[in-house]
């Protein structure tokens, strides 16, 4: 199969834990090919930068040229630069180029030392000429600070550090917070103007864990080749940097080498993406256990008719009724619903559901906006969230809610979605990274089904299979029947 072409411009580590290295490491692992365009050559080990040696300016450009020929880049990583000459070849091409640039501004070392042969003032000038050409750029604190010429002692400088940078030209900015010590969570902000998040993950030992930004960046890199969007691409970014850390090679003077290995498919790397910094874990809601089959329909009617063959789980998704209409259906369907001991879910309509007694609710990414997780938690109802790419299951999971649930998972007309299907094998990567009870959405019917079942997933949400089936007491049977008998379900 064709890998997509990624570039990294950076310099060479001779000691293989940053740099070009570390981004090469990082584009075959996450499957995409990478190129070089090499600036310096670096003399290094774990305790400092020794030497450095920039390339000219007009080796930049010939490397440029000769990688354009044949390998154009579905996206570029630009890591450090540190000469006015080679920044200059850099930039002339970018002006050009329209496909992703990820800029992790390197102007220090872990030491302190400045990565630039000339004026750091000047130096930092000329290089925020680049910032209106790039996608993302990835300074940690230091460098930030650098940039701004202030110093950010707080989360709320770190975000009006963004924002200031955002006004210098970025389209978007990922500021690194690793240096804040103090936090018991190593928190990143991102923000592009009109969104924004904080991804937050427990702190590993202190160590020197080299290459973490190089990896960042490049990891960010290869996701937006691969076809994920920004926010989805900076979530497996730092589950990739998180896996390494947690596995690195620990070598001598308390130095660390990342883990490089493969994919991140643990749930301990995925990061809590939250509006606000955290400083505890979540706290977790009440579990619900095995979902099984799991319609979801907009009418008493519906729960009238699927409970008595045995539903025993069931969302009531209404869209067209309110206020005395609404409730008095809300109360009627949670009493048919103690009735037959089914766990019955309310979609969107959270107080109704507190005030009248509900097992549940189940939440969409925009209703998460509104609501009142910490009342519906302090209720004691259940809770499950719709989740359909890495960034939305990374919000979810700032949550603990009791269900995800995930899709697409295949083409579907009930309503009409902004996200590709997410096919089985994405489903079977969710189940293997998450603990959470997983109810899988979208398309799903009796003709596929055995393929969902096959997963493992907890639970299997489907509408039109049944509200729009011709017989829908038959197709609930028979769907029914075909979970019952599968020896795979979980």
């Amino acid at each position: 199969m064709k890998q997509e072409i990624v570039w990294t411009i950076a310099g060479s580590d001779s000691s293989g834990g940053a740099g070009i290295q570390a981004d090469l490491k990082t584009f075959q692992n996450l499957g995409v090919h990478g190129c070089s365009v090499i600036t310096a050559v670096t003399a290094q080990n774990n305790q400092a930068i020794q030497k450095i040696e920039f390339i000219s300016g007009k080796s930049i450009e010939s490397q440029i040229q000769s990688l354009n020929h044949d390998f154009f880049p579905k996206a570029i990583k630009i890591g450090m630069l540190g000469n006015l000459s080679i920044l200059e070849k850099v930039l002339d091409y970018l002006r050009t180029y329209s496909g992703y640039v990820v800029l992790d501004p390197i102007i220090l070392s872990s030491s302190g030392n400045h990565l630039v042969d000339t004026d750091i003032t000047n130096y930092i000038s000329q290089i925020k000429k680049i910032f209106s050409l790039v996608d993302v750029i990835t300074p940690n604190i230091s460098e930030a600070e650098n940039i701004l010429g202030r110093n950010i002692k707080s989360h709320q400088d770190v975000e009006n550090a963004a924002s200031e940078i955002l006004s210098l030209g970025a389209k978007s900015v990922l500021i690194k917070g690793g240096h804040f010590q103090q936090d018991h969570f190593s928190q990143d902000y991102w923000t592009n103007g009109l969104e924004s998040f904080w991804l937050s993950n427990k702190r590993y030992p202190d160590r020197n864990y080299r290459g973490t930004g190089c990896t960042l960046s490049s990891a960010i890199t290869a996701c937006l080749a691969l076809g994920y969007t920004i926010k989805d691409a900076i979530v497996i970014a730092k589950m990739y940097v998180n896996r390494g850390i947690r596995l690195a090679e620990i070598m001598h003077d308390d130095a660390a080498l990342l883990n490089h290995s493969a994919w991140p498919q643990e749930e301990v790397d995925l990061p809590y993406m939250t509006q606000q910094p955290i400083h505890e874990v979540p706290e977790k809601f009440i579990a619900c256990g095995a979902l099984g089959l799991y319609p979801v329909v907009d009418s008493i009617d519906w729960i009238k008719k699927l409970l008595p063959l045995g539903v025993k789980t069931i969302q009531l998704r209404i869209k067209n009724k309110y206020g005395i209409e609404l409730e008095k259906e809300i109360k009627e369907s949670i009493n048919i619903a103690k009735k037959y001991h089914a766990k019955l879910f309310i979609n969107d309509y959270w107080e109704l559901a507190i005030t009248l007694g509900a097992y549940g609710v189940h939440l969409g990414q925009e209703d998460l906006n509104t609501a009142d997780i910490n009342k519906i938690r302090k209720a004691n109802l259940r809770l499950g969230i719709s989740t359909h790419c890495y960034y939305e299951v990374a919000r979810a999971h700032a949550f603990n809610p009791s269900y995800i649930a995930c899709g697409p998972i295949f083409p579907t007309t009930s309503k009409i979605m902004s996200f590709a299907p997410l096919g089985i094998s994405q489903l079977k990567r969710w189940r293997q990274t998450l603990h959470y009870p997983l109810v899988a959405i979208g398309g799903i019917n009796i003709k596929n089904i055995n393929d969902v079942l096959q997963t493992s997933v907890n639970g299997i949400a489907l509408i039109s299979a049944i509200t729009q089936a011709q017989d829908p007491i038959d197709a609930t049977n028979k769907l029914l029947s075909r979970m019952n008998h599968n020896v795979s379900y979980a």
